[in-house]
C-alpha cells in the first residue's frame, strides 16, 4: 500500500482504471468528459499522479500502444488504497469560483465590462443546464436503477446550474447590467 495517502485526483484516476487500462492521454479525456464540470484536473496533473501511483505500486504501466501510448492498469494495492479512499468521509467543498472573486471586487470593473462577463457566465450555466437536461431526458427507461450513482451525479448539475441561474436572476442590475425588456 501506498506510503502516501491519496489524494482526490489519484484516487478520480483509480477509479476510472477500474473499468479498463488507461493511458495518461484517455484519462485525461475521460476525467474531462466525466467529472469536468465538477472536478478539474490538468494533463500535467494526471501523468504526475501515474508516475507516483506506478511507484507506489497502486499501477502498473502496460506496453505501448497506438501512438506510443502506454496504458496503465490498476493493481490490486491500486484496487484497495481506492475503496479505503472511497468509502472515507469526503472532504467539506470549497468553492473556487472565480467569477465570485469579480463580482466581489465589482466595483473596480467598468459597469458595460461586468455586466459582459455576467452575461457571458450565466449563457454558460444556461447552456450547460440544457445540455444535462437533454441527457436526462435521454435516459432509457430504468437507467436510475442499473446506473443510480451516475444518475445522482447528472441530478446534482442540474440542480445546480438552476440554482445558478436563479442567483444570476436575482442579480441587481449594478452587477448584471439594466434588464431589457
Amino acid at each position: 500500500m501506498t506510503a502516501r495517502p491519496l489524494n482526490a485526483t489519484a484516487a478520480s484516476l483509480l477509479g476510472f482504471l477500474h473499468e479498463e487500462p488507461m493511458s495518461g492521454w484517455d484519462l485525461v479525456a475521460t476525467a474531462q468528459s466525466r467529472i469536468g464540470d465538477f472536478w478539474s484536473l490538468t494533463q500535467s496533473q494526471v501523468y504526475r499522479e501515474l508516475a507516483a501511483m506506478a511507484a507506489d505500486g497502486l499501477v502498473e504501466a502496460q506496453e505501448r500502444g497506438r501512438r506510443d501510448r502506454r496504458p496503465y492498469a490498476i493493481t490490486d494495492a491500486g484496487r484497495e488504497a481506492f475503496a479505503e479512499w472511497v468509502a472515507r468521509e469526503p472532504d467539506p467543498e470549497t468553492i473556487r469560483f472565480p467569477l465570485l472573486l469579480t463580482v466581489m471586487f465589482g466595483r473596480h470593473v467598468p459597469a458595460e465590462r461586468l455586466a459582459a462577463i455576467v452575461a457571458k457566465h450565466r449563457q454558460t450555466h444556461a447552456d450547460r443546464l440544457a445540455t444535462y437536461e437533454r441527457m436526462d431526458a435521454a435516459l432509457p427507461p430504468g437507467a436510475a436503477e442499473a446506473e443510480p450513482y451516475a444518475i445522482a451525479t447528472l441530478r446534482f448539475g442540474i440542480a445546480y446550474e438552476r440554482a445558478m441561474l436563479g442567483w444570476f436572476d436575482a442579480l441587481p442590475p449594478t452587477i448584471a447590467g439594466p434588464v431589457s425588456s
